[in-house]
């Protein structure tokens, strides 16, 4: 049953989530690496992953900064475990526990980077997470957020107008379930209200282009299996007409003449002394 503060606790439960996260990460991680190396971080950063899932990025993190510190803070119990099971080998720099993003059982100024990647737009009041990221991290700390916007995907050629099955869709979802489903496009303005410096925006172009084919497939099959139900419950779209759409960005996936892209904002800034 979804919580007031979890809407999508149903989708975060269902098997394609795992396959989604992994495909996302898969995807994004190439690009996303760069933007981490480019931060002024310390040598031996305590870093959390704030809404962590399987621990795609804790994982990641870890080994490409190998005096890192990780913790991953993650609401849905399986995930945590899965997580725990698979990071195992990176040892004690890398835990994993169950926690509330908008209350974490973390001390003020416990940390040099706050990471929150695909999460901001499934929770409503995003600002008082965004807060208590700002709580935990640091004077001179980074806070490092993937925010997604589903007004950022394009695919050509493709039968029906995609676009507006995302604004029908997902954004009307979001609407209904009380979430900013273009999060990605207001999140400077939710950082400059909490006072960050530096702030920094980076589009990551995860398109056909760099990305192969068949892991972008995999991102949107694993999206239409865990979210179509959802959809046909909370927008006038029906079953029928949501399984049409996603099958055309899948065609559109497996057509050599065909382009897809979705645009994946990047934001970031530094917290002051208060």
């Amino acid at each position: 049953m979804a919580h007031e503060r979890n809407p999508q606790s149903r989708e975060m439960a269902d098997e394609s989530m795992v396959r989604g996260l992994a495909a996302q990460a898969q995807a994004i991680w190439p690009q996303e690496r760069e933007l981490l190396l480019q931060l002024p971080l310390p040598a031996a950063p305590d870093v959390l992953d704030l809404g962590c899932g399987t621990g795609e990025f804790a994982g990641r993190f870890a080994e490409l900064f190998p005096r890192a510190r990780v913790l991953g803070v993650e609401l849905h119990e399986p995930h945590v475990r899965l997580a725990s099971e698979r990071h195992a080998p990176l040892g004690a720099r890398v835990t994993f526990r169950v926690g509330d993003a908008f209350q974490l059982d973390c001390p003020d100024d416990a940390f040099d980077l706050s990471a929150c990647r695909h999460v901001l737009q499934a929770v409503p009041h995003a600002e008082l997470v965004l807060a208590e990221m700002k709580r935990v991290t640091r004077p001179g700390g980074w806070l490092h957020l993937l925010v997604e916007d589903y007004g950022m995907l394009h695919f050509h050629p493709t039968e029906r107008d995609i676009d507006a099955f995302f604004r029908a869709g997902a954004i009307t979802y979001g609407e209904r379930t009380g979430t900013d489903m273009r999060i990605g496009r207001r999140t400077v303005s939710e950082l400059r209200k909490l006072g960050l410096a530096d702030l920094r925006v980076d589009y990551l172009t995860i398109d056909t282009l760099r990305v192969p084919p068949a892991v972008l497939a995999s991102i949107f099959t694993a999206w239409r299996d865990g979210y179509s139900t959802s959809l046909a419950e909370h927008t006038e779209l029906s079953p029928e007409e949501i399984r049409a759409s996603f099958e055309d960005i899948l065609h559109c996936l497996d057509n050599a003449d065909g382009y897809a892209v979705w645009h994946v904002p990047v934001v970031r800034g530094r917290v002051t002394e208060p």
